[in-house]
């Protein structure tokens, strides 16, 4: 027999050799897996022989680098946890400031939600638990992210719908009776260097948005414009070298006021929050229509 706690701290070891970033967490969260508890139950128990050999399996699979949430099939956003695996994009815990934002705001008691690429729909599903007599259309134009999005939203009252975003006549039916837009996109520029488990795993097409990164965020501020009632709020990342030009996006519709950048849960500017107004058509506030979140 085995203890738990060696194999654990011999997992850790080989995860630090691989350069994975969190090695002493993955270790506990694998043999949690493994072991079917959770990671904060986990003693210095003794294991028998199938136990060490498929956690040692799950160590060697993490050590190539792929991902965490492939070998558990669920990833934590928030106060839900969604199915993930190949073809769809990992939810990250940058995204929970954004959620933390869009739950904090007050919206009428059944509002009208847009969750745009929407992948998992974690977002979705998030909000849905918060406002559960909301009308929330996610969408997304990957079959393979819809798959995953219709098992983790089935139980709910959220519309899915296969749509580009970039199609700027997208949902005319929803014109100005929006509540609220908010969005995860393809925002890093291409090019750009990635982690092996985000380069060789996520799907390039929810990570690349163009030569600078704006190319989606620009055509979603176009459809918040057209869909958001006067007052309507709208939320959307962005990478953290392009804080300034999502800024700039907004403020050239004039039709957004309180354009605000906001920072993620270590501090980097990582989205930008506005409000549809109408009373104000130059979109200003203060001098240049922007602020910055303290």
């Amino acid at each position: 027999m085995t203890r738990l706690s060696q194999m654990i701290d011999a997992a850790a070891a080989t995860l630090a050799n691989a350069g994975v970033a969190a090695p002493r967490v993955d270790a506990e969260l694998l043999a949690a897996h493994a072991m079917g508890t959770d990671r904060g139950r986990l003693g210095s128990v003794e294991v028998d022989a199938g136990l060490v050999a498929q956690y040692g399996e799950l160590v060697a699979r993490r050590a190539q680098r792929i991902p965490l949430q492939h070998l558990v099939g669920t990833a934590p956003f928030g106060p839900v946890d969604v199915h993930v695996g190949p073809g769809v994009f990992i939810p990250r815990p940058e995204t929970e400031a954004l959620l933390e934002w869009a739950l904090a705001q007050r919206l009428p008691d059944a509002p009208v939600i847009v969750d745009l690429c929407t992948g998992s729909g974690a977002l979705a599903l998030a909000l849905s638990r918060n406002w559960p007599d909301a009308r929330i259309i996610a969408v997304d134009d990957c079959d393979s992210a819809l798959d995953y999005a219709r098992r983790n939203l089935g139980d709910t009252r959220v519309e899915l719908v296969r749509a580009d975003v970039t199609e700027p006549a997208l949902l005319p039916e929803l014109d100005r009776s929006v509540d609220l837009v908010v969005a995860n996109p393809p925002y890093i520029p291409d090019g750009a260097q990635l982690e092996p488990e985000v380069a060789e795993h996520d799907p390039a097409h929810a990570l690349f948005g163009g030569p600078d990164g704006m190319r989606v965020i620009e055509a979603i501020a176009a459809l918040a414009v057209r869909w958001l009632r006067s007052g309507g709020l709208t939320a959307v990342e962005h990478d953290d070298t392009t804080s300034e030009r999502t800024v700039e996006c907004f403020r050239r519709t004039k039709r957004f006021d309180a354009i605000t950048a906001r920072r993620d849960l270590v501090g980097r500017l990582r989205f930008v929050t506005a409000v549809r107004d109408d009373t104000n058509l130059m979109g200003t506030q203060g001098d240049d229509g922007q602020g910055v979140e303290a």
